[in-house]
């Protein structure tokens, strides 16, 4: 009879124990909190867009520029920080081997236009953290810093290890990934809040299709990444582009959110021009699922992202997403058909297969547990057109940072996130750290 006594006392005390970290932690936030959207201010001043390779510097001073301030944060905090050639960083609990990797990423897409108010100035207005980077992916880096942070500060034990990741070329192919994975083991266990909840363990393939041709016409500017629906479109005689057509901007794998400044260009100017008339034939205005390319293939979005004239050449960018039973080499093979068909050659033609994970797994059991805990709301698997940060990673998950049903302007103007909800993305990265780890 004492025995049973006391096992049910050692359980009950420690549920309560797990109660009092959620708890806890709350209240270390709602001490912290400000110091926690200082910080994150401080990281979107810094307009980190890739640019061209700079002495030791990758992809540009900017985002190394991020980079080096997220770890000389994380060694502040008593972390151990690692530069990784500033590709990428990483910041780990202690010396403990990590079993569990929260990988986020410190590069942003260019502003655009249509903004209130300065892109790099972030902005608190109606309880919103308003700026380039705030909910892709600054902000939650930032929460997954004060997620350890709080957890280190309260002494809450745990028995294995957490390391933070911090990228810097996520939105221009992810080279800082595949530099880090040479260098370095990745974690058994990965998760990115590079997308949204409850759990994305499901990614369509995703196609980048770079095309160009000889050219003597007028000048054209439009896009500037190719993950993006491109907002503006240029044309003009000689070297001077005025800006005849606009559009507006949505991520590329959410086309249909958007409207496509370069095919409203091409309903127009292909009339009286041969390349023009065969890009919009096979990317007629407001079509987004590539129907006119890929027939009755369904669950593709498709878009032409980037047209540009340079020198005597018109070179042009495609973005496509497809379903999880084709593969880029079927895709690739339609694609690249039709664009010789109009009078394109093919500069390259890349991409991933589609990404899936068991949601059986315990890993991503355990995140859905934590999120139920946390929001109080039933968690559940998504499959999804984007390609996040794990979309090459066995196993890895994208878990937040956005929430069902949440527009935040992703890679569009006025970009944001609720203080409330990076708060909660805090919640969540703790309780998911304690959960795993401890």
């Amino acid at each position: 009879m004492c025995a049973w006594m006391c096992v049910i006392k050692v359980s009950a005390f420690a549920l309560l124990c797990v109660v009092n970290f959620l708890s806890r932690i709350r209240e270390y936030l709602e001490s912290h909190k400000e110091e926690m959207f200082s910080f994150l201010a401080e990281l979107i001043a810094i307009r980190s867009v890739q640019n061209e390779p700079n002495g030791q510097f990758p992809f540009g001073k900017k985002p190394a520029k991020a980079l080096e301030k997220m770890l000389n944060k994380c060694s502040e905090y008593g972390f151990i920080t690692e530069n990784i050639d500033w590709y990428a960083g990483s910041a780990d609990f202690d010396s403990t081997e990590p079993v569990l990797g929260i990988l986020s990423h410190l590069d942003v897409v260019p502003e655009g236009n249509g903004w209130e108010s300065n892109p790099f100035v972030m902005k608190r207005k109606d309880g919103k953290l308003i700026g380039r980077g705030t909910s892709d992916d600054k902000g939650p880096a930032v929460a997954s810093l004060f997620a350890m942070r709080a957890i280190k500060e309260l002494d809450i034990p745990l028995k294995k290890g957490v390391r933070l990741i911090f990228g810097t070329n996520e939105e221009n192919g992810s080279a800082d990934l595949i530099y880090y994975r040479q260098k370095r083991n990745l974690p058994p266990m990965v998760f990115t809040p590079d997308g949204e909840y409850p759990v994305i363990n499901g990614e369509k393939g995703m196609l980048r299709v770079y095309f160009s041709a000889e050219y003597n016409g007028a000048c054209v500017n439009g896009g500037e990444v190719i993950n993006a629906v491109p907002q503006s479109c240029s044309v003009g005689d000689g070297e001077r582009c005025a800006t005849l057509y606009s559009g507006k901007s949505a991520h590329a794998s959410t086309p249909e959110k958007g409207d496509n400044a370069i095919t409203q260009c091409l309903s127009v100017e292909g009339r009286e021009n041969k390349l023009f008339g065969g890009l919009a034939r096979l990317f007629p205005h407001g079509e987004w699922d590539g129907k006119s390319i890929f027939g009755d293939i369904s669950g593709i979005t498709c878009v032409l992202s980037l047209l540009n004239t340079m020198k005597d050449r018109l070179c042009g960018g495609i973005d496509i997403r497809f379903p999880i039973d084709r593969t880029k080499s079927e895709i690739g093979g339609i694609i690249c058909e039709k664009l010789r068909e109009v009078g394109f050659e093919i500069d390259s033609c890349d991409g991933s297969e589609p990404h899936y994970t068991d949601e059986n797994s315990e890993f991503v059991q355990s995140l859905l547990r934590v999120y139920e805990k946390v929001t109080g709301e039933k968690g559940y698997c998504i499959t999804i057109g984007g390609g996040t940060y794990v979309h090459d990673i066995d196993g890895g998950v994208a878990f937040g940072s956005t929430f069902p049903h949440e527009e935040c302007n992703i890679h569009g103007c006025d970009e944001f996130i609720t203080e409330e909800n990076l708060l909660k993305n805090v919640e969540i990265m703790a309780e998911t750290i304690i959960k795993i780890c401890g």
